[in-house]
């Protein structure tokens, strides 16, 4: 499949999304780009806030293997990646040997998964979940999982959940809040899902269309690879993070600015930025995905300048 096509067909998940989820542009934009650079995204917001209703769309569009687990307090490993059996097998000295192995299922079978209330999951399921959306295998075994949605409510008190360390957190390259549409400035979006609701345009059930497949995104892949990223785009990149750590003292102590993550991954996603916009190489307006990787890995307040630190360096 040639690149052109690729594109339309992924931007006919984007419109799937525009056409059951009002509002929560920037979290629609960033969850295209996570599926087209095979990154893990992580949502996070207050009940009601469409958080899963975009996940659900996002992975139902994209036409691939799809697995959707709510996490509890009481979620088993063996609910997200499939039973453990125990096999006998004869020893040629007499006797046998008992091995156990894992039947793959859930997360280990699915290409895109979404994770719903992940801070809500049981310390052991949680960092057996991580390892494998880091790893992508089971034990040794390659897993075809390609994009993991997490979505999870606040981190306070009154949502009786868990915060993810941050070092969990760093496995989700894009990283947003989703505020309720009541609390924007601009009320728009409000009026029109009031206008839906009350005209019964709103589907209470999003059974989104597949208008991808698994060969839009291989093609999408293989063509965010090509596109260039000059010398002023890298350099850009390298001034907002030192802007970050020099000036708003972003380090160590209260950030979770990893060289993989912002040296490595953030490339990628300039480049998955570029292609969706249809350039051939990375340019300043690519520089807004720093505002979807900084979110929860630099202080909040560090996080209200970036809009300030990618005006200076574009």
């Amino acid at each position: 499949m040639d690149a052109a096509l690729a594109r339309e067909r992924i931007r006919a998940v984007a419109a799937q999304l525009d056409a059951f989820v009002v509002g929560h542009d920037e979290a629609k934009r960033a969850l295209v780009l996570a599926l087209v650079c095979r990154e893990h995204i992580y949502l996070e917001g207050p009940p009601g806030a469409a958080k899963t209703r975009m996940a659900e769309v996002a992975a139902r569009a994209a036409g691939l293997g799809f697995f959707f687990y709510q996490l509890h307090r009481d979620t088993r490993l063996a609910e997200l990646v499939g039973d453990t059996v125990l096999e006998r097998a004869p020893l040629p000295s007499g006797g046998e040997r008992i091995a156990q192995r894992v039947l793959p299922g859930g997360i280990a079978t699915a290409e895109v998964c979404v994770l719903d209330d992940i801070s809500r999951a049981p310390g052991e399921a949680l960092n057996v979940l991580l390892r494998l959306l880091q790893e992508r295998k089971l034990g040794d075994v390659s897993i075809p999982l390609l994009t993991a949605i997490a979505t999870s409510n606040p981190q306070r008190d009154e949502y009786y959940n868990e915060p993810l360390d941050p070092a969990n957190l760093d496995r989700f390259a894009l990283q947003l809040r989703v505020p309720g549409l009541l609390g924007a400035e601009d009320l728009a979006p409000a009026r029109e899902l009031v206008e839906r609701a009350a005209s019964g345009a709103l589907a209470e059930d999003p059974r989104a269309s597949a208008v991808c497949d698994r060969g839009a995104l291989d093609a999408a892949f293989a063509a965010i690879a090509r596109i260039a990223v000059p010398p002023r785009a890298r350099d850009a990149l390298l001034e907002a993070l030192r802007i970050l750590r020099a000036e708003y003292g972003c380090d160590e102590t209260n950030s979770l600015l990893t060289d993989r993550t912002f040296l490595v991954k953030a490339v990628k996603l300039l480049r998955g930025s570029a292609w969706l916009a249809g350039r051939s190489e990375v340019a300043s307006d690519d520089l807004a995905v720093l505002r979807w990787m900084t979110t929860f890995r630099v202080p909040e307040e560090a996080h209200e300048k970036i809009e300030e630190v990618i005006a200076r360096v574009a």
